[in-house]
């Protein structure tokens, strides 16, 4: 970020970004590039391997059926997803979040119609893209692999920075789902026998959230990005940026209101 920024004052005095090279001053990749590449992994595997020789590995002791650990961890690199698993079903924080992770860094440059910033650090030509990316590192990854790291105990349940990791706690949580909300709660009804008359409310909201939503912003705020990025950038826009959303939106309604799921339809292991 602070090569960003010298780049940037650079830019608005009329001068070179610093990483201005001659497009005429060309390297070759066979063999300049390749070989420094390849010299480069030979000293950093022959590194790995004098240090697996002189430092043991913080091994564990072998499992013991008999005893689970709590709290069972994934590796810290997991945590975020093992974290998306209290908030979502395994299909979607599991499976479907992961495949969208990928899919979206694969798509980016396929996606992105901005050709300032090109080979050079900017923060002013690339306030957009420079936002999405932290967001979606800083926030949906590295919290959650913060929040699992320490602040996640026994039972997998939440303690403060300086809390004692009590095995015995016992926390009060008392999850329902949207339908049970609006159904029981709200109207004083029981639940309905059909499936998808009890969970109509979760099907409106996540079809008014996916289809209706981004109708609305092509109408409104987006118009002038719909018309630059076109329909299929667009879309694609809309579906990895929703999704990034929908993860914040759930915590929330967690923390707010303990809604457990939008859609809950156990019978068919869909849950929203």
């Amino acid at each position: 970020m602070y090569k960003a920024y010298q780049n940037d004052e650079r830019l608005d005095a009329g001068l070179r970004p610093n990483e201005y090279n001659d497009p005429d001053d060309k390297v070759l990749v066979w063999p300049d590039l390749v070989y420094i590449e390849f010299i480069a992994l030979i000293l950093f595997q022959v590194f790995l391997i004098v240090w697996s020789i002189l430092v043991a590995a913080p091994i564990e002791e072998p499992a013991n059926p008999a005893a689970t650990p709590n709290p069972s961890k994934a590796p810290w690199y997991f945590l975020g997803l093992q974290e998306m698993l209290v908030y979502f079903d395994p299909w979607l924080a599991g499976v479907l979040f992961p495949t969208m992770i990928i899919l979206g860094l694969m798509a980016i440059p396929y996606m992105d119609i901005n050709k300032k910033g090109d080979g050079y650090y900017t923060f002013k030509e690339r306030r957009v893209g420079i936002f999405i990316f932290m967001y979606g590192w800083i926030v949906l990854w590295l919290f959650l692999i913060i929040v699992g790291t320490f602040f996640r105990g026994p039972n997998w349940n939440f303690f403060g920075p300086f809390e004692y990791w009590d095995t015995h706690k016992v926390v009060a949580l008392n999850n329902v789902n949207l339908s049970e909300l609006f159904w029981v709660k709200l109207l004083g009804k029981g639940l309905p026998s059909n499936i998808l008359v009890r969970e109509s409310l979760g099907f409106m909201a996540v079809g008014i959230y996916l289809f209706v939503l981004p109708v609305i912003l092509v109408k409104t705020k987006l118009k002038q990005t719909y018309e630059t990025y076109g329909p299929t950038r667009f879309v694609s826009l809309m579906i990895f940026g929703l999704g990034m959303l929908a993860l914040p939106i759930k915590m929330y309604l967690r923390w707010a209101i303990n809604l457990k799921y939008i859609v809950a339809i156990p019978e068919w292991f869909f849950n929203i």
